[in-house]
């Protein structure tokens, strides 16, 4: 069906402005009664402020007239809680990040007709609220000094009610599914002061309650995947002497915590991922009411009527809007239908509230450009204002270098913008230096900046986190040794019917001696068979061999025996000699060093311990001993640690180590003179990726030596069983091992 302009001019308009201004009648008496019937409050923005001295101040703005709120603290973890009542939550975001002063963070939770505001604190803290009208004032100090209001004095007078018993109990873990689809784990306690630390783990969220008993009948695995919530299951027990509650749920999803009275809550919502449709280049999302319009050359400002009538906002329409336009649309939203004769007649849009003000293109830009001129000029004519910043735990002389060199970057990638282009962080006239005395920056800008830039340097002036390095080097040594040895002889002489004289011993010359003996016997008259006899004297019939060591036929005696067994036989003509000797030694050694240091995040820290052995070197010009110029030197053999910690995002470190442990083994003669000392070197260098409080080998050494030897007379020390006689055995086992322990631990707020 077609309408002609006439027709529209005439009937189509009237018509459909009656209808509509009778349907907004009855939403406006909706609206009246719908108030009168629930009248409820709305938080509408959440912002915050970092002052000086680490105070930050939140500010709550809500719809309505606000009241003082119910409040709470807990120690363990830190946090501020704000009850709401009769209050919805209408913030977009979830959460803001703070990290100024005490305060990490403020979130916002709806939950049976209340909202509570929970701010994350990285240590105790004094707190103040005040009402402003619609605002609500939440001022925190930088620590627990200073006036506090009675709950964190009551706590401040008497931590102990902050800590656990040992009397406290789990008495239930409940599971409750949320309107918007997010999961509550609660868990209840049966008296007030548990003390929960929770943290992320990758897919899982991980719940210590420290100090706290589990009844057996609770220690078991909730299965909730048919609750159609990010959590899967959250599985209780027992750990250490606390509880654990392990809560493994489907990614992507945020987590928010907070503790009220006997009852600890975690609440598990599906993370609202960036609308992918928003960007630059996507196609824009219609989502109003759908309408159809079949109009033929109907003047353009009338169309803007009726969009206007159909989606009850307010169109100003410029003058210089006219022409007519030709349309059908069928069944399409009305957003669509505006944003579609727009671009038929060059035009665009800007809203404010539920006003849009349609004009051409060209004549929207030229106000806008016109508003920044303005802006910019008014920036050159705004008087400057100067503030005096301190400087906690940064340096002043860096901080204002960095704000420096970033304008002056800015100000060269931006010059041919135009005069008024501001320089990164400063204005145009802005500037900025310091005082070393005092630690101060000194900031001349415009108002605006000079917030801006304090705001910054909340952020940027925070206590550098510190890396405890533990580092243990264990040398461990395992010795054996074990040696046989022998001495074995035979002396003896025989004279035969015929004269002949046989004598035998361990060497030529003891051998000689007999022989020369037993002539002497027989010259002397003496008949039958030489007597040996071990003493070196001679008389009658008296023949001797000599010395011990004269009769050994076999000397392979242990180096330094344990222990020694002789033996001695004498007969009429014969002397044996027999001495086994054995040791056997076992040793074990370890020796362990311990280096220990502190240092700050990404900063370089060395610790050393040991001595510097010197020695005398010689240069000689005539080639003599002695005769040039002495040159004292020296050597380290010191026990070193140096480590360079990085703390990673998640809580991980990353060392950069070089790990040294040597010792003097000896000295060695210096041609020129003196000694020069030699050293067992045992080092590493390498870069590992450790966790908090983990211990990690980063490397080792483990040498083993076996050694057997065998000294024995050729073919008799082969011979079965008597071959022992003949042989000296030794056997030799050394092991050595080197290990290199690190443990980094990184140091809580407390501690620092």
């Amino acid at each position: 069906m077609s309408t002609t302009a006439n027709d529209i001019h005439g009937r189509v308009p009237g018509a459909v402005r009656r209808r509509f201004r009778f349907a907004g009648l009855l939403a406006l008496i909706g609206f009246a009664v719908a108030g009168t019937a629930q009248a409820e409050n709305v938080l509408e923005d959440m912002s915050y402020t970092a002052q000086p001295g680490g105070r930050v101040e939140i500010t709550l703005r809500f719809s309505e007239a606000v009241g003082v709120p119910q409040a709470f603290t807990t120690e363990s973890p830190p946090r501020i809680a704000l009850d709401l009542a009769d209050t919805r939550n209408g913030l977009s975001q979830r959460r803001i990040d703070i990290g100024a002063g005490a305060t990490s963070g403020v979130s916002a939770v709806e939950a049976a007709g209340r909202t509570r505001v929970v701010v994350d604190l990285f240590r105790p803290a004094a707190y103040e609220t005040r009402v402003d009208g619609k605002q609500l004032i939440v001022s925190v100090a930088s620590s627990i000094s200073g006036s506090t209001p009675a709950a964190t004095s009551a706590a401040a007078a008497n931590p102990t009610k902050a800590v656990a018993s040992a009397a406290v109990e789990v008495t239930n873990v409940d599971f409750r599914r949320g309107k918007a689809g997010e999961g509550r784990i609660v868990v209840s306690f049966s008296g007030p002061g548990a003390a929960a630390d929770l943290k992320r783990e990758g897919d899982r969220v991980v719940l210590d309650v420290l100090n706290v008993k589990l009844p057996p009948n609770l220690a078991q695995r909730l299965d909730v995947l048919d609750f159609a919530t990010p959590v899967q299951y959250v599985d209780t027990r027992t750990r250490g002497g606390g509880v654990r509650l392990d809560i493994a749920a489907q990614p992507p999803f945020e987590q928010l915590a907070y503790q009220t009275g006997n009852e600890y809550v975690v609440e598990i919502a599906p993370k609202r991922e960036e609308d992918k449709s928003k960007g630059r280049n996507a196609e824009p999302v219609f989502n109003g009411s759908r309408v159809t319009f079949n109009f033929q050359d109907i003047p353009t400002r009338s169309v803007l009527q009726l969009i206007a009538d159909v989606s009850d906002l307010n169109i100003v329409v410029a003058d210089s809007v006219q022409g007519n336009v030709t349309l059908r649309l069928i069944n399409v939203p009305w957003d669509q239908a505006l944003h579609i004769v727009l671009q038929a007649k060059g035009l665009d849009q800007r809203k404010q509230g539920n006003v849009i003000w349609v004009a051409p293109q060209k004549e929207i830009a030229d106000r806008e450009q016109a508003l920044a001129d303005a802006r910019l000029q008014m920036e050159d004519k705004v008087e400057l204002v100067s503030d005096y910043i301190p400087i906690s735990y940064g340096n002043a002389r860096d901080i204002a270098a960095l704000l420096t060199q970033e304008s002056k970057g800015n100000q060269q990638a931006g010059a041919q913008g135009g005069q008024n282009q501001q320089r990164g962080f400063l204005s145009q006239r802005g500037t900025v230096s310091y005082d070393d005395r005092t630690n101060t920056l000194l900031v001349s800008d415009t108002p605006q900046k000079v917030l801006e830039i304090r705001q910054l340097i909340a952020v940027l002036d925070r206590p550098v986190q510190q890396v405890l390095i533990e580092s243990r080097i264990v040398i461990a040594t395992d010795t054996f040794a074990r040696e046989l040895g022998v001495k074995f002889g035979i002396s003896g002489g025989y004279e035969d019917n015929h004269g002949n004289v046989v004598s035998t011993s361990g060497s030529s010359t003891a051998t000689d001696r007999m022989t020369n003996l037993a002539l002497r016997n027989r010259f002397a008259g003496g008949s039958g068979l030489p007597v040996v006899n071990p003493s070196n004297t001679i008389g009658s019939g008296v023949l001797v061999p000599g010395a011990l060591n004269d009769r050994l036929n076999v000397n392979l005696p242990a180096a330094n025996p344990a222990g020694s067994f002789g033996l001695a036989i004498l007969g009429a003509d014969y002397l044996l000699d027999l001495e086994l000797s054995a040791a056997q030694t076992e040793g074990r050694g370890e020796v362990v060093s311990s280096p220990r240091v502190v240092t700050a995040n990404q900063k370089e820290a060395v610790i050393k311990q040991g001595q510097e052995v010197g020695y005398v070197t010689f240069q000689n010009s005539g080639g003599g001993a002695g005769n040039g110029t002495a040159t004292v030197q020296f050597k380290e053999a010191v026990l070193e640690l140096k480590v360079t910690p990085t703390i990673t995002a998640d809580d991980r470190v990353v060392l950069n180590l070089a790990v040294k442990k040597d010792a003097i083994a000896g000295f060695i003669d210096n041609p020129g003179g003196g000694q020069v000392p030699q050293l067992d070197k045992r080092e590493i260098n390498t870069s590992v990726l450790v966790d908090n409080g983990q211990t990690v080998v980063l490397g080792g050494v483990y040498e083993v030596e076996k050694r057997d030897d065998l000294t024995k007379v050729p073919f008799l020390g082969d011979v079965p069983i008597l071959g022992n006689l003949f042989k000296k055995t030794g056997r030799t086992d050394t092991k050595a091992e080197l290990l290199i322990f690190v443990t980094p631990r990184i140091l809580s707020e407390s501690l620092k």
